[in-house]
């Protein structure tokens, strides 16, 4: 049986290229946007693993949170729950993918300029957060390499807002991993 969404603003993640992420966000959410290109030797080999990285979670692996190994590939409707922290002291935050897009590619399995892959969550009860998160690879139409994350969020509930100069630097903190492990994903270390 599926849960209900923590917040009734959703589906504004998903944005198919070339939509802009700069607007159109729901009020009464902190935003974050992050967008960081990637110079690498091979964009379009970048851009698959990349994709494949965010889809598979290894992304969020990469970034020190932890993922149950048998947590399947992200597609609409599969739950999942992060873990932040160690041992007895490890928090999990419930979520379920509302979309996801894989890479295109053409017949020789290059992928095609001028597209995002990746997928948009949003929060389920018990996450400390109400709101969306969306991880995008993009290879623009010049065929360079970019990685973007947009989430809005305000904090579920009281106690949560009480400490949310904590909730806000760890968010910063996971984001500034997210894009670490994004370069690594993409550069293929």
């Amino acid at each position: 049986m599926s849960r209900d969404l923590s917040y009734a603003e959703s589906g504004y993640t998903r944005r198919p290229y070339p939509q802009p992420l700069t607007d159109r966000w729901p009020e009464g959410y902190r935003l974050v946007l992050r967008r960081e290109s990637f110079d690498i030797p091979d964009p379009a080999a970048g851009y698959l693993r990349l994709a494949n990285g965010i889809l598979n979670w290894d992304l969020h692996r990469r970034s020190g949170l932890r993922v149950a190994p048998g947590t399947p590939r992200a597609a609409p409707g599969v739950e999942m729950a992060s873990g932040i922290g160690a041992g007895p002291l490890r928090y999990y935050a419930p979520c379920r993918v509302l979309w996801a897009d894989e890479p295109a590619v053409d017949d020789d399995g290059t992928p095609v300029p001028g597209q995002r892959a990746g997928f948009g969550y949003g929060t389920l009860r018990g996450h400390p957060e109400r709101g969306e998160e969306g991880f995008y690879a993009e290879l623009d139409g010049d065929g360079k390499l970019i990685f973007r994350i947009a989430a809005y969020s305000r904090p579920a509930n009281k106690v949560i807002a009480a400490g949310d100069f904590a909730n806000r630097a760890v968010q910063a903190f996971i984001t500034r991993r997210y894009l670490a492990a994004a370069y690594k994903l993409a550069s293929g270390n």
